[in-house]
């Protein structure tokens, strides 16, 4: 068996991924089974460099705000701004501090350096302006699609004027109320208000549809691109609030399959770009249902991976990390009869499994689930293997 295993081992290159997956997919996901361990991120760094020069990759998007990535994606591309500055205001989640994420937003900026345009590797965050503790206002996202539209379109077509915007928006402290998230009642989601507003988002975005003849000979792609941008995220917020302001049951299902939605939108207009690179949690990139525990309740919902591989088909590719231990946060050596516990006893301290061929190898031995002592670590599920195409394995995660 031991024999078996190691022979579905390679090394964690761009040539042992591409023979893997025999054809470059328009989205190549890589996942993570905890956020915050710099070397999964200096792993993720060193892969994604390769695939970028040997495989033509020109998008890198992470779980990050995709309106604020819009700050990330003009350093890069331009230099716009300090390095200091995009990583306080760029990237979400309190993630542009990893020194990990600050030398790969350095390194896309110093290799586009001297390129043409043309050539120039884009960055891109794909979740929505979300964090665990409530949404942003809609604001940036509506203004930003009307302003694009008045600036364009007669006036006589829009369905309402940026005062009325203003009007029904009020404070954005209202959007942002943090006690939302644990208390319906005070979340401003189903107004009088955010009703007309979620109207008016619908209508401004098909009016960008409606107008597309016209807006590609007036306005640049990237200008477009935005536009579009705007109007999913603003859509997709204002959807996100009417559920926070649910009381029923389904309450919570609801915002994370929402939040996943917007990421899976996200992720397909990257993928009209051109090849895109991909990270996140595992569970937001594989192909399986979601799970986890929110409030005390048990949740699923599918996932942005399932939701995009549906569509793309072969054009997407998810590979899994998998984690031996994270001594500082108490996970210790895996129980040898888990997936982890078998990769655990190979001799290299990380590799890329091939997970077909892993499935084939264990054959009608079904390895245990592992249990994680820390919450913010979720271990492999072995039932999930045939639906996963590699797993980057990294035997230990030392302290930062």
């Amino acid at each position: 068996m031991a024999t078996d295993i190691q022979d579905t081992a390679h090394a964690v290159e761009a040539a042992a991924v591409m023979e893997l997956l025999r054809a470059r997919p328009r989205l190549l996901a890589l996942g993570e089974p905890t956020h915050g361990e710099e070397l999964l991120l200096e792993v993720r760094n060193d892969l994604f460099r390769q695939l970028v020069e040997r495989e033509g990759y020109r998008t890198i998007t992470i779980e990050s705000d995709c309106l604020a990535g819009l700050v990330v994606d003009d350093y890069v591309t331009s230099g716009r701004g300090t390095l200091d500055e995009v990583m306080e205001r760029g990237i979400s989640h309190g993630w542009g501090a990893f020194a990990a994420n600050r030398e790969l937003v350095r390194w896309m900026r110093a290799y586009n350096d001297g390129r043409p345009a043309s050539e120039h590797l884009r960055f891109a965050g794909f979740d929505g302006p979300l964090e665990i503790t409530g949404a942003a206002s809609p604001r940036q996202a509506l203004t930003a699609l009307h302003g694009y539209l008045a600036a364009h379109v007669d006036s006589d077509l829009l369905p309402c004027t940026a005062e009325t915007l203003d009007r029904l928006l009020g404070a954005d402290d209202r959007w942002t109320e943090p006690a939302a998230m644990r208390d319906p009642a005070r979340s401003v989601g189903r107004s009088a208000e955010a009703g007309e507003l979620r109207l008016l988002a619908d209508d401004l975005r098909a009016l960008l549809d409606e107008q597309t003849p016209h807006l590609m000979t007036a306005t640049s792609p990237e200008d477009r691109y935005r536009a579009r941008l705007y109007g999913r995220t603003a859509l997709g917020l204002l959807r996100y609030h009417f559920w926070m302001a649910d009381t029923s049951p389904g309450r919570l299902a609801r915002l994370v399959g929402v939040r996943d939605g917007m990421m899976a939108d996200n992720l397909l207009a990257v993928a009209e770009r051109g090849p895109a690179l991909v990270h996140a949690h595992n569970g937001h990139l594989q192909r399986n249902k979601s799970t986890m525990r929110m409030g005390g309740l048990p949740l699923e919902w599918w996932s942005a991976g399932a939701l995009v591989s549906a569509q793309l088909g072969d054009g997407y590719a998810f590979l899994a990390t998998a984690l031996g231990t994270i001594r500082h946060q108490g996970v210790d050596a895996p129980p040898p009869d888990t997936v982890e516990g078998l990769l655990y006893a190979l001799p290299q301290d990380r590799c890329l499994v091939d997970a077909p061929r892993l499935a084939t190898a264990l054959g009608d031995t079904r390895p245990a689930p592992r249990v994680s002592p820390y919450y913010g670590y979720a271990p492999l599920d072995p039932a999930h293997l045939a639906g996963t195409d590699g797993i980057v394995f990294v035997k230990d995660a030392p302290q930062g």
